[in-house]
């Protein structure tokens, strides 16, 4: 029962938003969860199996936000016509698709509706890709015959490279990758023994996440290469969920709902780490852009959303931002969030990349909580060929693979505690600030504290 329950959710917009025509998209905000048939006491009926053993091995206890959004509410709102695409239980919502502004307003009226917001208007003209493939050479053999090959720099830097050497290289855990595509990553030669549990596109169902944008490809190559003398990523033993939750096609607050789905997808299927290199302060529709007061992990769905991640058992990895050279210059939600990993970018030197957003929080929390090489970074090109990156969103997934092999070396911790372990191990753990926050944490030491901590 609990596979079909979990299934219902998702299952149940992705196929109705398959083909439609639809041009406006709602994010319905409830009250409660007062009509559900489900129980706090039996949350085998709503979570999988791994879900709960992960709650129960961190004394986790199951809450009113792990309950389905209530089956009675969604028809309800099915029946005024309009289209059921997500479901989010943790903050409890719905978003829909229809043409009618009127209906919406009716949607609005509903005893168990607290709020109604459009989140999304079709673009004129809009097109998608046209789902073609980039050509292949596969030549990655030309770079250097060392073991970490072009990935040894970056993983040195955080010394993560002795967890690997003590035999931790992510083996038995459980990666989520949340991007906007993965362009031809079915295809490379070199990513052919990278272990894949499965993929799901949350923007459109019918598409084909490996014929989509390239930036999840490049992200999830520096976990997951596994090639040595050509390079070696950050947890080449884990095993991936890679999701897409970007449409690289607009800018609206509908891919918050999309990436909320995918956290609580990532939930439902044992992931134990996430990393996202997504972030948002602007949109198509300006009136939607984020100011600097409400960078306070609470204003936007994606940061209430990842702050709840912890509360889970799963530890978020998160990218900063990429504004530290322009206007804006501060961190993008979900980076605000509360207990997570926000990662900046420095280069292999470990010196700060310009570009790299800035924190703090609004409520003067310290961001980035550290740094890993962001500027240069060795990744896999979506031709076959080894090339190098700029943004914190290579820093992200470089940080996230030490954190799953230093987890997979500290399983008597909780989500809350490595993330406290990881910041404490920075090289400015007794300084923080709003640049480097915690500073280049150094994951041997973190283990060598966790052993001296446990006697």
């Amino acid at each position: 029962m609990k596979q079909i329950i979990l299934g219902i959710a998702l299952a149940l917009g992705m196929a109705s938003a398959k083909g439609q025509q639809d041009t406006l998209k709602y994010r319905v905000c409830l009250t409660d969860k007062a009509a559900t048939e489900y129980r706090l006491d039996k949350p085998e009926a709503y979570l999988s199996a791994k879900a709960i053993e992960r709650r129960v091995r961190q004394g986790l206890s199951v809450d009113s936000t792990d309950l389905p959004v209530c089956a009675e509410y969604i028809n309800e709102i099915r029946r005024t016509g309009v289209r059921i695409l997500l479901t989010g239980k943790w903050e409890n919502f719905v978003t829909v698709s229809c043409n009618d502004t009127t209906v919406m307003e009716r949607i609005a009226t509903l005893p168990f509706v607290r709020s109604v917001e459009k989140v999304w208007t079709r673009p004129a003209g809009n097109k998608r890709g046209d789902g073609q493939r980039d050509s292949l050479t596969n030549r990655p053999d030309s770079f250097p015959n060392r073991y970490y090959g072009a990935g040894e720099a970056q993983i040195r830097l955080s010394r993560g490279d002795r967890l690997h050497e003590a035999g931790f290289r992510g083996e038995g855990m459980t990666i989520a990758v949340i991007d906007a595509g993965y362009h031809n990553a079915d295809r490379i030669t070199a990513l052919a023994n990278a272990k894949v549990l499965g993929t799901r596109d949350f923007v459109n169902a019918s598409e084909d996440i490996y014929a989509e944008q390239k930036h999840g490809m490049g992200v999830w190559s520096c976990m997951a290469m596994n090639r040595p003398g050509i390079m070696v990523g950050t947890a080449p033993e884990a095993s991936y969920w890679l999701l897409r939750s970007e449409d690289d096609y607009s800018e609206h607050l509908v891919e918050q709902d999309q990436w909320a789905a995918a956290v609580e997808f990532a939930d439902s299927v044992g992931v134990d780490v996430i990393n996202t290199s997504l972030g948002y302060y602007t949109f198509d529709d300006a009136t939607k852009n984020y100011t600097y007061r409400q960078l306070d992990g609470h204003y936007a769905l994606m940061s209430r959303q990842a702050s709840h991640i912890a509360d889970k058992g799963m530890v978020l990895v998160c990218s900063a931002g990429n504004s530290g050279d322009d206007s804006w210059k501060k961190i993008t939600p979900p980076a605000d969030a509360e207990n997570v990993l926000t990662v900046g970018a420095v280069n292999k030197d470990g010196v700060l990349a310009a570009f790299s957003s800035v924190g703090n929080t609004a409520d003067n929390r310290i961001k980035p909580d550290v740094v890993a090489v962001g500027y240069k970074a060795d990744i896999m090109g979506t031709d076959g060929n080894l090339t190098t990156a700029n943004g914190t969103s290579f820093a992200s997934p470089i940080l996230c693979g030490m954190v799953a092999c230093l987890w997979q070396a500290c399983p008597t911790l909780t989500a809350k505690q490595l993330i406290d372990l990881v910041r404490r191990s920075g090289d400015r753990a007794d300084w923080p600030d709003n640049i480097y926050g915690y500073g280049v944490p150094d994951m041997w030491k973190a283990y060598r504290m966790y052993l001296e901590e446990k006697r």
